[in-house]
């Protein structure tokens, strides 16, 4: 908890870089792109991890000081990767997900994730993840690799992609998540576009689906799409990241979701271990909209229960669960930590 809001990040991954597990020169390439990504924008105060600190098999205790030692954060989604036409274990291997989740099921929830184009199989791994395994949201990459080209797929195809959205649905779990924006490796930007989500959007309306990296760079798409779409969310995971190193460009960004779709629609997540994540959420708590932004675009300023709402209230409400029943069931009142 940072003040007084309770903060629930939708992203950490338990990343295997280990050289043996990329599927060569497209699995390195993606691999150097995240260090890229830690080395730009972790500010200039923040102790930077050298290559060979930063590229090895990350272990679940790792993350786990990480997120619940070295921060505020009271709750985690331990998100998996399905990239295993790039690396052997998909770069964060679903397994060591659920077994995060498993060491500690009163504070880290277990997504998990399948590749639609196995057909078949991908229906399967999704019953398997959800009735063993816990899993309470899946999240998709809509590229895949064969042959060192990219395959891909779309959020609004109904013979690929809607199967495994009705064997969800049917599982009784509510909650997709999808890779959007921020192309990495040699994965096309055209793929990471956000135009299939209004297909998956409509065709799906008891589903919620959370766009991560609030689609970057097609924002002003992503606002379009987040107003006209009310089972439509925004992760700010991998753009909050933004508000040292380019805070004007994050005001702009995150003054655009709340003139569009407001703050209830806004969830936090850090993208631990590409970042640590205090130094985002106290910068994050003591951020404002520029006053020019606010007059000359009608920007809403960040108010506090805005803040409150996108650091953890509105994950909360997305996986059916109560703010006051979570801090009873942690054993955490307002402004006092969590044990470690």
């Amino acid at each position: 908890m940072i003040g007084d809001a309770f903060v629930f990040d939708c992203v950490a991954h338990p990343f295997n870089f280990e050289s043996d597990n990329a599927y060569g020169p497209a699995g390195t390439m993606f691999a150097n792109h995240l260090y890229a990504f830690h080395t730009v924008l972790t500010p200039e105060d923040q102790p930077k991890m050298s290559a060979e600190e930063f590229l090895h098999r990350w272990s679940i205790d790792e993350i786990r000081e990480m997120v619940y030692d070295n921060s505020d954060t009271d709750m985690l989604v331990a998100m998996p990767l399905p990239l295993t036409d790039l690396f052997r274990d998909g770069l964060s291997p679903w397994r060591d997900c659920a077994e995060m989740a498993r060491r500690d099921p009163d504070r880290t929830v277990f997504w998990g994730t399948v590749n639609p184009l196995e057909g078949k199989k991908a229906l399967d791994d999704v019953t398997r993840q959800v009735e063993e395994f816990g899993a309470k949201a899946f999240k998709f990459y809509n590229v895949r690799y064969e042959d060192a080209k990219p395959v891909p797929w779309r959020m609004d195809d109904p013979k690929v992609a809607f199967p495994v959205f009705e064997r969800i649905q049917e599982l009784g779990v509510k909650i997709i998540g999808v890779h959007k924006g921020v192309p990495l490796g040699p994965q096309p930007v055209e793929y990471t576009q956000t135009w299939d989500m209004d297909g998956a959007a409509a065709n799906f309306p008891d589903l919620n689906f959370v766009i991560f990296h609030v689609g970057l760079p097609f924002i002003d798409e992503t606002c379009w799409q987040l107003i006209r779409y009310p089972n439509l969310y925004a992760s700010l995971a991998a753009s909050i990241n933004f508000v040292v190193r380019a805070p004007r460009q994050f005001a702009e960004v995150l003054g655009k979701l709340l003139f569009w779709c407001g703050e209830d629609k806004i969830i936090y997540g850090s993208e631990a271990p590409i970042w640590q994540p205090q130094w985002a959420l106290e910068a994050f708590w003591n951020f404002e909209i520029p006053q020019d932004l606010c007059e000359g675009y009608g920007y809403p300023q960040l108010t506090k229960q805005a803040k409150r709402k996108i650091l953890g209230e509105n994950m909360l409400r997305l996986h059916g669960m109560d703010i006051e029943d979570a801090r009873a069931r942690l054993g955490k009142a307002p402004g006092t930590p969590l044990p470690a």
